[in-house]
């Protein structure tokens, strides 16, 4: 139990609410039974092992995208129930359809996040570190400095030694003696 707790919330909200539907998709096929509600129970196994799969991180391609395999899975929930309209209840029939409506939804706003096409992203690798390129180096890679250096440009101002750092002006303003620094 523990463990589909993990899967569930590892999924986004659009596959959340695929889950639910697939769920209740499964549970509005009790009472009268026939290939029908066989072949409703099989998308919403289906559309279920799907989201387990892209929750535990396996990496597959669907053509079109997961998105809108939910969602053809929910249109073709929706057909089939149509087919068995007038051999259920209508409040069964009902809570079938919204199931696929569910389906259908969440399918349809997976595909608009995400690209048909697109398959999850590789994890980040670290960039391997440079190594020396002359043939006799060590074998072990460049250490890489600890800091950054300062732009050629940039020369940090090293006073005279015995000159005073003055505030203000020239001429003697804020300081004794009058002398000016020119730099």
């Amino acid at each position: 139990m523990g463990e589909l707790v993990g899967i569930f919330r590892a999924l986004n909200v659009e596959q959340k609410a695929a889950a639910v539907g697939a769920v209740l998709l499964a549970v509005s096929t009790f009472g009268p039974f026939s290939f029908v509600e066989v072949a409703e129970i099989l998308v919403a196994l289906a559309v279920l092992a799907l989201l387990r799969a892209r929750a535990l991180g396996k990496r597959f391609h669907l053509p079109f995208g997961d998105g809108t395999v939910i969602a053809v899975a929910g249109i073709w929930s929706a057909a089939l129930i149509v087919v068995r309209l007038f051999d259920r209840p209508l409040g069964q029939n009902l809570l079938a359809l919204g199931c696929a409506a569910i389906l259908i939804v969440a399918g349809a706003r997976e595909r608009a996040k995400r690209p048909p096409d697109d398959i999850p992203p590789e994890p980040r690798r670290r960039p391997p570190v440079p190594r020396d390129p002359r043939p006799d180096a060590p074998t072990e890679p460049l250490a890489a400095p600890a800091e950054p250096l300062p732009p050629p440009e940039f020369e940090p101002y090293r006073p005279e030694p015995g000159e005073q750092l003055r505030l203000g002006g020239e001429g003697g303003e804020g300081g004794e003696g009058g002398e000016a620094d020119e730099r």
